[in-house]
Parts: structure tokens; sequence; C-alpha cells
């Protein structure tokens, strides 16, 4: 016997049920429904309501109540199924009294309109204008501008996503997690855009439902039941009415809900935590407020005691808010001087020994990146794991200190105790980066993006959700140490590879190729000569991760050749299908040639010896200005495009290239014509000459 389908069974009677459910509303439109039925359909709605209510203020993200359009329509189903129903029976039965369509409704027309119709008829006009003009239009609006917003911002994500991961700020997994997202995202927005209409839909019907009941009720009560003109009114107006507030009054709950859940935009956790947060982290406002509070109680003609009660409890709310900010600012300060203290204990205190890559931030930035609430460390840490897999080993530990020197913003990057970079942040605010694009339409400060220079403007962390609504995206703080800490260790990888890594990667290799490593070192080359070999890869950040092809290729250059300028572009050219497709995006080659001029210059200035080894580099000074002054602009106008690219040269010239190149974009690779022939596919994006 299979226990699988016993397994199942639960699904399967919760499925059948649903559909049932489904099915069963479906009937009540054209099926006569007992009064006992309509009152338990209608506390049904009214409890589906509530809960929907309190499930769209209690979820943490938008996304977390994805299945709320397909409830909402449900909702509206039963709701207009249950209008019909009442219709039925008011036009069939309204003759026999105020309890013909069930006691819930008669129970509301009672409560509501305390036996005056005109009273029942007025608050139903005014519920009715609350839900169709003010919360369900506002709704509406929110969730078309929420929907195209989120289209538009769709590539811009992604993009902040494919960076992220490029930097090794997230890994495949985090990706993937974070497309999710993005994917879920944009589908409920895009849902709520067209759910909204339900409600705006109920909220008509509703009127038109009413008018139908009463005018319909009090004809059939003249021309049918012999009912007088007065007693018609009275009779069918309070049903009609009735009937209309205890189907508005969840309709209006669900499009209250229906707002809530747009209108929290990226804002996280509950409603209550969102607002009262957000509210209560400003106490300058709630004594401000409590101020004037006192004025108004002391005004002429005011009633002191409700006015006087407030500016006390704003009063009291702003101390306590103060003692609490002080409190989490003493504990976040104490936090960062632990972990400091921790960062300089061990190896770092050790005379003559000092941190290969340390970053000192000035005191204010220090809280900001090592409070409580930062994951610095943890973001530190995927960094060198993703640098450990793409460039093949190891980077040493990074130490993130407080320097009491610096000033509060500011934070230098440390290689070798020696000062690589530095910038000036801006806390509480946010950096987008433009480049050469559009900006957002808000008011920005202009700054440079620290890693690239790339152009970028600076806004408060207010407007984040508003610039994503824009398509732009905000980088917060971490993220921006972050980025330029690893284009800096990327810029740096050869002066960070050491003896220690050297022997590390070799004791990793497999049996064979130990043979083979001991076969050609140190008889054809020396563990220096393979240090400086692997410096010189590294320096222009090619990987060394794929160690069994490089041996092989010292294995059979180094015989010929003991110089370390040849044997490292004959394993370059071994490498270069891995070379090709490390700088290439998305698969395709993008390169700049140099063309037939500049190659031409480069080949005359290589002087060779009678062997035909090239022995000098001589290029006129004239030749070099002129070079810089024609390469800069169109390398930094590719740069600033965004896709990776390469600049090739000759073979010959390729490493003098470089030097001249590295310069003015040390990021940007150059490439000899035999390593590019070697790849599949490539795109010639422009020619110097």
């Amino acid at each position: 016997m299979s226990v699988a389908p016993i397994a199942d069974q639960p699904n399967s009677r919760r499925d059948l049920g649903f559909a049932i459910a489904v099915t069963a509303i479906l009937t009540i439109f054209f099926i006569p429904v007992p009064p006992i039925l309509i009152d338990l359909g209608l506390a049904i709605s009214i409890a589906l309501s509530i809960v929907i209510l309190l499930v769209a203020l209690w979820i943490d993200r938008p996304t977390d109540f994805s299945a709320f359009p397909t409830i909402l329509l449900i909702a509206t189903t039963l709701r207009l199924a249950l209008n019909i129903a009442t219709t039925r029976l008011i036009l069939a039965d309204g003759a026999q009294g105020h309890a013909a369509a069930g006691h819930v409704i008669a129970g509301f027309s009672q409560l509501v309109m305390r036996g005056d119709f005109v009273i029942g008829i007025i608050v139903f006009i005014i519920v009715v204008t609350v839900n169709f003009v003010v919360i369900t239009k506002g709704a509406t609006r929110i969730a078309e501008v929420g929907a195209r917003f989120t289209l538009d911002s769709i590539p811009g994500k992604q993009m902040a996503i494919d960076a992220d991961l490029a930097a090794g700020l997230i890994d495949d997994q985090g990706a993937q997690l974070r497309r999710t997202e993005l994917e879920a995202e944009t589908a409920f927005f895009g849902a709520m855009d067209g759910a909204s209409k339900f409600v705006r839909g109920d909220a008509i019907a509703g009127i038109v439902i009413l008018l139908v009941n009463s005018i319909g009720g009090m004809t059939l009560g003249l021309l049918r039941h012999n009912m007088s003109a007065a007693q018609a009114a009275d009779v069918f107006t309070r049903l009609s009415i009735g009937d209309g507030l205890v189907t508005q009054i969840p309709a209006l709950i669900v499009a209250l809900a229906a707002g809530l859940l747009v209108s929290k935009g990226g804002t996280r956790g509950s409603a209550d935590r969102a607002v009262l947060d957000q509210l209560g982290r400003h106490p300058r406002a709630l004594w401000v407020a409590s101020g004037i509070l006192v004025a108004l109680s002391l005004a002429p003609g005011l009633p002191m005691l409700p006015f006087a009660a407030l500016a006390g409890v704003c009063a009291l709310i702003a101390h306590r808010t103060t003692q609490d900010l002080e409190l989490a600012g003493a504990r976040d300060t104490s936090a960062a001087s632990r972990r400091t203290a921790v960062a300089n204990a061990g190896e770092g205190a050790r005379p003559g020994h000092a941190p290969l890559i340390e970053i000192q931030c000035g005191k204010q930035l220090a809280v900001h990146l090592l409070g409580p609430r930062s994951d610095m460390i943890r973001r530190i840490g995927r960094i060198r794991k993703r640098f450990a897999e793409q460039y093949g080993f190891v980077i040493p530990e990074i130490r993130v200190v407080e320097e009491f020197r610096l000033p509060d913003r500011q934070y230098r990057i440390f290689i070798q105790s020696a000062i690589v970079a530095q910038y000036d942040m801006r806390l509480g605010e946010v950096m987008v980066v433009v480049g050469d694009g559009g900006k957002p339409d808000l008011h920005g400060e202009d700054a440079a993006e620290p890693a690239f220079g790339l152009a970028a403007l600076w806004f408060p962390e207010g407007f984040t959700t508003e610039l994503r609504r824009q398509g732009f995206e905000a980088v917060n703080t971490e993220s921006i140490v972050l980025t330029h800490l690893t284009e800096t260790i990327r810029s740096n990888l050869g002066t960070l590879f050491s003896y220690r890594d050297l022997r590390g990667v070799l004791d990793s290799l497999d049996s064979e190729y130990r043979r083979l490593l001991d076969d050609i070192s140190p008889s054809v080359i020396t563990s220096s000569g393979l240090l400086a070999l692997m410096k010189s890869l590294l320096g222009e950040r090619i990987s060394i991760r794929n160690m069994q092809s490089i041996l092989e290729a010292v294995a059979e250059i180094a015989p010929h050749s003991r110089k370390i300028e040849p044997l490292v572009e004959g394993v370059r050219l071994r490498l270069a299908p891995q070379i090709c497709y490390d700088f290439s995006d998305d698969g395709s080659l993008r390169v700049m040639r140099l063309g037939p001029r500049w190659d031409g210059v480069f080949s005359e200035a290589l002087k060779r010896d009678a062997k035909g080894e090239i022995v000098e580099f001589a290029l006129d000074p004239k030749h070099i200005e002129d070079f810089v002054r024609e390469a800069a602009p169109r390398i930094g106008s590719a740069a600033k495009a965004g896709a990776p690219f390469a600049l090739v040269a000759t073979a010959e010239a390729r490493p003098f290239v470089r030097m001249l190149t590295e310069r003015l974009n040390p990021a940007v690779p150059v490439l000899s014509h035999l390593e590019v022939v070697r790849y599949r596919s490539v795109e010639t994006i422009e020619s110097l000459s």
C-alpha cells in the first residue's frame, strides 16, 4: 500500500473544499437563499475583511501578502453575491417587515439609523463617499504609480544585482534570491494595479444596488402589497440601507487594507513599527507639538483638558524617545570600541607586524560601519571568498578600525601600511551613480563615486523609495565603502600575493602536478621566478586559478627563455580562453583596437638584438603624449558606458601599451591579437586610429 496518496489527502481535501466554497459563492447569484444563510454569509464577509486588514497591518513586506489580489477578488465576489441574494429577499419578502432579509441587515439598520431612514441614507452616503472618493481612489492611484515605477526600475535593479555579484558582495545563491524577490515584487504590484479596480467597482455596485432596492422595493410595495407610500418608503429604505451598510463596511475595511499594502512601498516591518518607529525617531517634533497643544489649551473658548492631556502625552513620549536614542548611541559607540579592540588584538599587535589590508575610519563612520546593526564584517568575509574563487588565492585578512585622528566621516584604505585610497562619506544619505545618463527628478548634491570616479549624486535616505520608483539604485554607506575596497584590492592583487600564498597554492596541487613542479623547480625556474610570474599575472588582474595550465606552460617555455617577460606572455597565450572569458560581457568580448597607425609606431619603438629579442622600448616622448591625449578620452568614454572591454595590441607591444594605459585606467585590460583570436565571440567597438 502506497504512502504517498495518504500524505496528499489533506491537501486534496483542502483544494476540494476551496473549490466547493468558490462554487457555492457562484450559486448564490442564481439560487434563492434563506435568511439564516444570508446572516451566515454576511458574518463570514465581515470576519474575512477583518482578517485581511489585520494581516495587511502585521506583514513585514507587501510581497509577503502576494495572495492579496486573489483574496480580494474572492471577497468582492462574495459581497456581490450576497448583495444579489439580499436584493432578491428584499424585493420578494420586504413587505413582511424589517427582518425579511435576515437579522444581520435588520440589526445594522437599527444600530446605524436609530429608527430614522433619513439618518441611514446620510450615513450610507458618507460611508460610500469615504470609501469611493478617498480610500479607493487614493489606493488605486498609488497602485498604478507603484506598478509603473516598479516595472521601469527592473533594468536598474537587475544591473545592481549583477554588479554586487561581480564585486563579490553577494554569491550566486544570494543573487538568485534577490532576482526571485524582484520578480515577486513586479508580479505583486502589477496584480495590485488591476485588483484595485475590484475595490472601485465594488463601491459603485453598492450605490447602484441601493438605488435598485429602494426604488424597486417601494414600487412593489405600492403596486403588489397595497402599502402606503410612507410605509413602503420606511420598510424598503431601511432594508436597502441596512443591506448597503452591511456590505459597504467590509468593502471599506478591505479598501483600507489595500491602501495599507500599496502605500507601504519599500518600508520593512509591520505597520505599527513602520509608523510609530519613524514618528518617534524625531523627539524635537514631539516637543514642538506639545508646546502647540499647550497654547491651544490656553486659548479662550477651547476646552483645556483634552489639549493639556495630549500635550503631556507628547512631552512624555519625547522625553522617553530622547533617552532611548542616547542609550542606543552609547551602545553603538561601545560596540564599535569593542570591535576595534578585538581587531587591534592578535597578530596586528605584534611588533614589526602590520596588517596587509586595513580600513581606518573616523569616529562617526566607525560607529556606523561597526555598530550592532551592521553586517560589514560578514560582507567582507564574502568578498574574500569571492576573490578566492575568482583569482585562485585567498587575500589577506581585512581589518576595520577606528582612527581618532581622521575626520569623523572619512575612511582610508591601507595596503602594506601605505594609503592607497580615501574618501569622505556623508552619513544619513545614499548615493546614486548616474555617470553620463539621466538624473532623478530630485535635488541632490553632486559627487564622484570613489571606486570608479563616475558622476554621482547624494540624496537623503528618506528619498530612497522615490529614487527606486524612478528606476535608480540608491547605494548605502556600507556598499560604497565595500565597492571601493573591492576595486582597490583588485588593483593591488600583485602586491598582495606573497611567497606564503605561492606555497599555499602549490601545496594544494594534485600529486601529478607536484611531480611536474619538482621537475621544473629549481632546475628550470626558481621559486622567486614563479613568484614574479604570478605577481605579473595578478598585476594585470589575470586569475591564477588554473594553476595546472600555468605549470604546463612554464614547463614548455622556461627551458628556452629564462627572462620573465617572455614567460609571462607565453603563459598568457596558454590562458587566452580563460582571460578573454573573464574580461567578456555575457560571453562576448568587446575590444578597442590600436589601429594600423599606432601598431606601426609601437612596432618601430621596439629595438631588437642580433637574436631578434627585444632589448629596448624607445618611443618618442611626443608619440607618448599624442597617444595618451588620443586614448584617454576614448577609454574614459567607453569605461563610463559600463560594459567591460579590452584594449588590443600586437603581441610584442602589448606589455608596453599596458604601461601607458594603466595610468589612464588600471581596470582596462590590454590583450594581444594572439590572445583574442583564440576566443569565439569578439566585437570591435572602436579603433584608436
